[in-house]
Parts: C-alpha cells; sequence; structure tokens
C-alpha cells in the first residue's frame, strides 16, 4: 500500500488529550485537559437556547457572522487600545487552533524557520511541520520562565519568518512583560519578522502582572497575526469560537486559508456569542477573581503537600517539580498518578523541546470542591510515591 505523508511521522498525538482518556479509564480528576467543570454565563446559555430553536442554521459569512465581528471588534477595540473594523480585520475560525494553523499558514512558506518559545503549547510544532516550516526553539528558563536575550537574538539571526508568542503562557503561567515584548517586537522589525500571538488567556492574568497586547505595541500591528477565542474567557471550550486579528492585507490571505481548511464556524453559535461579546466590563473582573480564587485555593494543597512548583502568573496552569520521586519518565510518573493517586495531569516532557522528564502540569479551572477533591488526593502523593519505590 502506499506510504502516509513524511510529516505525519515527525510528530505525535496530543498528549493532553490522552491524558485525558487515561484519567477516564482511571476515574481520575482530570486537571490535565485544560476545560472547565462549570457552566457559561447564563446569559449566554439562555442566548444558546434561542439560536438552537431560531436559528441561523445554514452557513454563516465565510470568515464570520455580520454581527459576531461587530461585537467582537468593539469588545477587542476596547481591550487592545486599537481601532479594529468588523469587515477589515477580523477573520473567525473553528476555535484558536484553527487561528494558529491559519496564521502559520498564512505567514509561512515551505521551508521558512518559525521561532517557537520552550515550554510551548504542543500544537505550535505541529503547526510549523503541517505548514512545511521548521521550528527553532528558545528556552525559557525556570523558575521565571524567562528569555535569555543573546539566545533569542541568535534564533533571530537565522532569519525566520515569524515567531510564536504565547501569552500568557500555556503550559507555565508566564506573562510576559511589557519590557520583554518590547524587547522581542525590537528584534521582530530588525529582522522583518511576523508574530503570531496566541493570547487566549487575556483577561486571566493575576496582580499584580498585566497583560500587553503584542499588536498595540508601537509600529507592531502591521506585523502581528493576533489570534484567540472565547473558549477560556467565557467557558464554552466546546463552541470552537476563534479568530485571527490582522491588518487588511493579512486578513484577506488568512480568509482564503481559512476558507479552504474549515469554510466556517457554527452559526448558531455565532449568534449565541454576541450576548458574551456585549458583556459589561464587571464580568471580567468577576473572571479574573473567580480564577485567583481557584488558583489561590490549588496552591494552598500543593504547599501543604511540599511540592515545589512555579507560580503562575496567568493561565490556569502551574507546572510542577516531581523530581524527588525518582522517576525517569515522566509520562509513566502521570499513569501512575492517575491510576493510583486519581488526578491526571500532562507530562512536562509534550511541551519542552529540551530533555525535561521532571515537570508535569496541572490545571484548575475547575469548581472548588473538584479542586477540594484533588487536593485531599494529592496530599498522599508522597506517602504512595513512596510506598511505590521501596
Amino acid at each position: 500500500m502506499p506510504q502516509t505523508s513524511y510529516r505525519t511521522s515527525t510528530f505525535a498525538e496530543s498528549v493532553i488529550r490522552r491524558m485525558t482518556r487515561v484519567a477516564n479509564q482511571s476515574g481520575a480528576i482530570n486537571l490535565s485537559q485544560g476545560f472547565p467543570d462549570f457552566d457559561p454565563p447564563e446569559a449566554l446559555l439562555k442566548a444558546a437556547e434561542r439560536t438552537a430553536r431560531n436559528g441561523p442554521h445554514q452557513y454563516a459569512i465565510t470568515w464570520g457572522a455580520q454581527d459576531f465581528r461587530n461585537a467582537l471588534a468593539k469588545k477587542q477595540s476596547r481591550y487592545m487600545g486599537l481601532p479594529l473594523d468588523p469587515d477589515a480585520n477580523i477573520v473567525v475560525t473553528c476555535g484558536s487552533t484553527e487561528a494558529m494553523m491559519v496564521a502559520m499558514m498564512t505567514a509561512c512558506n515551505p521551508g521558512d524557520k518559525v521561532i517557537v518559545f520552550s515550554p510551548f503549547y504542543e500544537n505550535y510544532a505541529a503547526d510549523a511541520i503541517l505548514s512545511g516550516a521548521e521550528p527553532i526553539y528558545v528556552p525559557l528558563h525556570p523558575p521565571e520562565f524567562s528569555f535569555d536575550p543573546a539566545e533569542l537574538r541568535r534564533a533571530f539571526e537565522e532569519r525566520p519568518k515569524a515567531l510564536v508568542l504565547c501569552n500568557p503562557s500555556n503550559p507555565s503561567g508566564k506573562v510576559f512583560s511589557r519590557e520583554e515584548l518590547l524587547h522581542i517586537a525590537g528584534l521582530a522589525e530588525e529582522f522583518d519578522t511576523f508574530v503570531l500571538t496566541d493570547e487566549v488567556y487575556e483577561h486571566i492574568v493575576y496582580a499584580p502582572h498585566q497583560h500587553t497586547y503584542f499588536a498595540a505595541l508601537p509600529g507592531m500591528f502591521e506585523r502581528t497575526i493576533s489570534c484567540s477565542s472565547l473558549s477560556k474567557t467565557y467557558s464554552i471550550t466546546g463552541w470552537r469560537l476563534g479568530y485571527v486579528i490582522a491588518p487588511p492585507a493579512i486578513v484577506n490571505e488568512a480568509r482564503k486559508v481559512h476558507d479552504f481548511l474549515t469554510v466556517g464556524a457554527a452559526a448558531p453559535l455565532q449568534a449565541a456569542a454576541v450576548t458574551a461579546l456585549e458583556l459589561p466590563d464587571g464580568y471580567y473582573a468577576e473572571l479574573l477573581a473567580q480564577y485567583t480564587e481557584k488558583r489561590d485555593i490549588f496552591l494552598g494543597y500543593l504547599d501543604r503537600a511540599e511540592l515545589k512548583y512555579s507560580r503562575p502568573q496567568g493561565a490556569y496552569y502551574v507546572i510542577v517539580d516531581i523530581s524527588e520521586f525518582g522517576w525517569e519518565d515522566d509520562v509513566e510518573f502521570c499513569e501512575w498518578l492517575a491510576r493510583e493517586v486519581g488526578v491526571a495531569a500532562v507530562p512536562g516532557s509534550s511541551f519542552f523541546h529540551e530533555p525535561v522528564r521532571h515537570l508535569i502540569r496541572f490545571h484548575f479551572a475547575k469548581r472548588s470542591d473538584t479542586l477540594a477533591a484533588a487536593g485531599a488526593r494529592l496530599l498522599k502523593l508522597r506517602e504512595k510515591a513512596h510506598g511505590q519505590r521501596s
């Protein structure tokens, strides 16, 4: 029989989604794949009920329904500080996953190089490979996950076509400072490089840190393809509503890529989601307060369990150091953790280009009682781990 594409042999299936299957099989509390176990806003649920009955039920405009783009442009203009035109600056996609793929394929030709910070959300490397591009990995150094300016410059000296920037970062929870972003911006301008941003956690940034939109930095809008979605902000990861924001010339090309990838996002869900985009600013303040509380609850259990971790500055993930338990394989550890302790995590090796085997990632986008149940199980981790190794 004929051989399948060589591209598929250069990356593996998603470890994150695999760990959800392990969690389900083990009956573990799933703190691996980052989705909430609580409902979206009530107003959004009511809007979804209306559109389920009344429609629209047929194709929306390929690059996004007009009312959805109008509401999105108004909301993002306010937060990004940019005058966005719903007809010229936006492509609506099937989640931020497709948005990043659209951005990569719009920016890059086969053979181009793309800078990816490590650790990274596992899709980025696959996006580059599927686009025919070559990733260049630049390490973010724990515990603050800062980059070395000299290492970053050396990567830019390879003349990459684009840099991928996840801010706030998955998996590390890092929030890039304005000074760090200005440094990246200077290099992007010097070497004439696109910046592809994943800002899906834009509203989950813990004090005293602040989110800076890369496209809003001086001179950066023209070379930035901003990607995000409604998934995390409104707790609707299954709705798959994402978007690309960029200058008109880039949007015109991105529309073509998006059209032939997925045609369009779900019309009734776009109609319902207008309600979410029109929520008052108080909603985002309350969202941050809720996630700050969830973070503090879960980190409190990690402290009681005497586990070492990097304190997240944004998003809803925390990286935990498992060195003391003696496992050489973090995948085996996470499978054991789900099976014997009853909590599912993601092995850190799935996020790092470097040979990292001593870190795992939990997420805390769960109800308080779910986090308490997971925390209670983690309090028994050390005892069970030492029993396993003895």
